[in-house]
């Protein structure tokens, strides 16, 4: 590496964020960029180590010390080169991807590991910057149709993928922009929109077609998809949230998580919601059910729209400070972690179930029921015992579910395909990416269920080679995954 000793003589620094003071008044992103030399600094942490294990963390298998090293030598053009072979959107990854790459750090033994999503968003922003990003449409076209259905991070993927193929692609999203969750999900505190909107437009000048407003088995017939196209990919995600059945479900104020996310967007790309459609935190008492990134989500977003408590619930006990016994380097560190939205105020409760919601005269949510749990292992299976005499009741005017999800929705597109499922609800595929209909491959949440933006956009790009070796016989396209 650049510099041998450089992880002995450096210590990590977290990325500079807006004051909170300030960023929760707007909806503006609160990570800064780090200055040039702080930057080539955390870099220079990055260790001639061997076997790096950031490769197996990063399902991309991006090559994490080449442009840690090119970066503390200045070598900007050769850097982004080398992160682009292996990921087409560091944009999105660099801001948005938890990093494992980090988690499986071989720094990360025995100190904190590299700043390695601070490296990669720096490349691809000045690459961006320098003009080095631009429309690379294919020299031959084959003449082969291919229709990819849903707009996310793996439906992108696997279409600039199989353009560079020199296929003729058109992305069908049933919504009104183009993004699936990246568009309506991810709050815009943590990625303005415009960094989506600036990869679609090179992604246009390709060659790319993107048709929103089309919901493949509502308004648009499966049976068009088979007539018109060569091949077909299911990247429509995992949007089926998980519910929480408890005496109340039914009472007004009680959403699922994407629900008030996607509103709230909305609003933030400038579209008039009324009053009234509107999902709004403003002076109330907020309950988020779920304590991942989605409930993190949620709790920014009600900061900002000026709640007057919020309480995060998460099922499970709090996560250790440092790594368990049973946690070892160089599987993904569960540790307890603060989230930008997190510094911002709000009370985590973990080790918590909701058992009842509770409703007024007019049928609105008012407050809820709630007990405190033990993780306990019985007959080889966790289970969670309710804590005799913990019960408590707290006082709520919004509820937000944020627990997960359980896989692809149906019935609908899948039940008019007519595709195989897994038995745990997702699309099956074979090794080639292709589902139980020939000419119709998945990817992605919608194949996978619920994941990171790594893995989805890792299997789109596979699932591209697999379209691209079924209609031609043979592919260049690279193939991260098996």
């Amino acid at each position: 590496m650049g510099k041998v000793t450089g992880f002995l003589e450096i210590k990590r620094k977290k990325p500079p964020a807006r004051p909170v003071a300030e960023r929760v008044h707007d909806w503006k992103e609160y990570y800064l960029s780090y200055p040039v030399d702080e930057l080539t600094k955390q870099a220079a942490r990055c260790m001639d180590c061997g076997i790096p294990f950031c490769h197996q963390g990063c399902p991309l298998g991006n090559i994490i010390p080449d442009w840690n090293d090119l970066v503390y030598k200045g070598h900007w053009r050769e850097a982004i080169d080398r992160l682009h072979a292996t990921n087409n959107f560091p944009e999105w990854t660099g801001r948005l991807c938890p990093a494992p790459c980090e988690g499986a750090c071989v720094l990360g033994i025995n100190d904190d590991p590299v700043t390695i999503k601070g490296v990669e968003v720096a490349i691809i922003e000045r690459a961006f910057d320098e003009g080095w990003v631009g429309v690379q449409p294919p020299a031959v076209r084959t003449g082969k149709r291919v229709v990819v259905v849903g707009s996310g991070p793996a439906g992108l993927a696997a279409a600039e993928q199989l353009n560079r193929a020199g296929h003729a692609v058109t992305v069908f999203e049933r919504d009104d922009r183009i993004g699936g969750l990246l568009r309506y999900g991810i709050p815009e505190f943590k990625m303005e929109k415009r960094f989506i909107d600036r990869r679609l437009q090179i992604m246009e000048k390709d060659g790319v077609v993107f048709q929103t407003n089309s919901h493949v088995g509502v308004n648009v017939p499966v049976e068009a998809l088979r007539r018109d196209f060569d091949a077909i990919v299911l990247a429509g995600g995992a949007c089926w949230p998980r519910d929480l059945p408890v005496p109340g479900r039914e009472l007004r104020g009680i959403h699922f998580a994407m629900e008030y996310l996607t509103l709230q967007n909305k609003r933030c790309e400038g579209d008039l919601i009324a009053d009234e459609k509107f999902i709004t935190a403003q002076g109330k008492r907020v309950v988020i059910i779920g304590g991942g990134d989605t409930g993190a989500d949620c709790l920014g977003t009600v900061h900002r729209q000026g709640a007057l408590s919020v309480h995060q619930f998460e099922l499970l006990p709090r996560p250790p400070a440092a790594r368990a016994a049973d946690n070892p380097w160089p599987q993904w560190p569960n540790i307890f972690r603060v989230s930008g939205a997190h510094e911002e105020g709000g009370e985590r409760v973990y080790a918590v179930s909701t058992q009842r919601f509770l409703g007024d005269a007019r049928g609105h949510v008012r407050g809820l029921e709630a007990v405190r749990v033990d993780l306990v292992r019985e007959g080889g299976r966790l289970e969670f015992k309710p804590i005799p005499g913990s019960e408590f009741t707290l006082e709520v005017d919004l509820v937000l579910l944020a627990m997960g999800f359980l896989g692809p929705e149906r019935p609908g597109m899948l039940g008019d395909l007519g595709v195989k499922l897994t038995e745990r609800g997702n699309v099956w595929r074979d090794a080639n990416w292709m589902s139980s209909v020939p000419g119709v491959f998945a990817c992605g949440d919608m194949q996978r269920g619920q994941s990171l933006i790594v893995w989805a956009i890792a299997e789109g790009r596979s699932a591209a080679r697999g379209v691209d070796l079924h209609l031609m016989g043979k592919s260049e396209l690279p193939a991260p995954l098996p």
